[in-house]
């Protein structure tokens, strides 16, 4: 009897990682599974099954056009992000600055802050500034966004770093840039990938701040927001699948290549 009550939290805990898991699995599970319908409307039971709707979607140009607006906008905004957070990180860690706590909270406010008020308070700040809206507004919203993520990954691989590479390179006649070239940038890599990946999955998915920061090109969210106005359909399923694989394609690859750079 002794024994089994340490056993009985983690059975308690693993009994309800996987109904949390279920519960996140089954609505994706479902959709994908809707996705092969054939028929124009969603419902059960499911009947034949047919490729023809991701044909569609594959030679549907509006989601190529939106799919390759979404990937630039995310490769502008993680650009922005990397170099923005890496420099706040390095702010932090650095001897002599005052206030770190202070810039800390500063740099993921906007990680914390609800995503409608952070839109609503951007599209008040382009206003301001007279900026359109459109495709810079949104990398604005989104590097602004992705930051804090950023800053946290850079920050933590930056406090595990030994004090004396950096030393060892300025005795060695290395001025500030070339150590950092040289020596910090390299440690950071892994840390920067990885955040870097996330950046972009992040700037993919982002829904609210592209609406209210958008122009008249949709991105993939928006295309698919403006498609489920008018009901729902296998097409939809379909669009959304696609993007499902990918992007936990891109995401597992990213943590695979973080995790080996680590142990290396």
């Amino acid at each position: 009897m002794r024994n089994l009550v340490p056993d009985f939290p983690r059975a308690a805990l693993t009994a309800f990682y996987w109904a949390f898991l279920f519960y996140l699995l089954l609505p994706l599970t479902l959709m994908m599974a809707l996705s092969f319908k054939d028929a124009n409307f969603v419902s059960f039971p499911i009947g034949n099954l047919t490729l023809d709707w991701y044909a569609k979607v594959i030679q549907d140009k509006q989601f190529l056009e939106a799919c390759l607006y979404s990937i630039g906008i995310a490769a502008a905004s993680t650009l922005a992000a990397t170099i923005i957070g890496t420099w706040i990180a390095m702010l932090i860690v650095a001897e002599g600055i005052r206030w770190q706590v202070v810039i800390f909270a500063l740099a993921v406010l906007p990680a914390v802050v609800p995503g409608m008020i952070s839109a609503i308070s951007l599209r008040i700040f382009i206003s301001t500034i007279d900026m359109p809206t459109g495709t810079g507004a949104i990398i604005l919203g989104h590097t602004v966004h992705s930051v804090p993520f950023v800053v946290v990954m850079a920050l933590t691989r930056l406090r595990s770093m030994p004090k004396n590479m950096v030393d060892a390179a300025r005795d060695l006649g290395a001025d500030n840039i070339v150590a950092f070239l040289r020596v910090t940038l390299p440690y950071l890599a892994p840390a920067l990938f990885g955040g870097m990946m996330f950046c972009v999955l992040l700037s993919i998915d982002d829904f609210v701040r592209t609406f209210f920061l958008g122009g008249y090109r949709a991105t993939l969210p928006m295309l698919i927001f403006a498609k489920v106005q008018g009901g729902m359909s296998p097409e939809i399923n379909a669009m959304a699948t696609l993007v499902l694989v990918v992007t936990t394609s891109f995401g597992l690859y990213a943590e695979f290549i973080t995790r080996r750079a680590r142990t290396r």
